[in-house]
């Protein structure tokens, strides 16, 4: 198991190092605050130092031994996370198409329902609100241009 979490954390490394390198490539700041290099910068430096850490805690104990750690989900959970995976294609495929407000509306819909919530009411409201309250939201008051659809909704 030990080994296990070492691999892990040089895949980490392998992934925070070339980010953090890339991000040196963009100005840390501009005229209106953090530049497009901050987050990228600070999130990959958080992560390579949370990632030594951890290999540090490896090296001088194994101290992930009694961590019972099962790498498969569930019969519940695999479902669920399917059904997530499925809903996300869909949503990507119709989005042009029908536009933002008329795929996010089943989506969300669809989505509570998978992950559980039983209200009715709420999944609705919720519904409504994650898809015409949203848009209207970024498209009118953001003016961040979101796809209408065929049908003008």
């Amino acid at each position: 198991m030990r080994r296990g979490w070492q691999v892990a954390c040089i895949c980490l490394l392998g992934i925070f190092i070339p980010a953090l390198i890339t991000s040196l490539g963009y100005s840390l700041t501009d005229a209106l605050g953090p530049g497009p290099g901050f987050f990228p910068f600070w999130l990959s430096l958080i992560g390579i130092a949370l990632t030594g850490a951890m290999l540090v805690q490896l090296a001088r104990g194994n101290i992930f031994a009694d961590a019972a750690v099962e790498i498969l989900p569930n019969r519940q959970a695999a479902l669920q996370a399917g059904a997530v995976l499925v809903a996300l294609v869909v949503a990507a495929a119709l989005l042009e198409p029908l536009g933002f407000r008329l795929t996010m509306l089943p989506f969300i819909a669809g989505l509570l329902l998978v992950l559980g919530a039983r209200s009715l009411i709420a999944i609705a409201l919720t519904a409504v609100a994650g898809s015409f309250g949203v848009f209207h939201v970024f498209y009118y008051w953001l003016k961040v241009p979101l796809p209408i659809g065929a049908l003008g909704i």
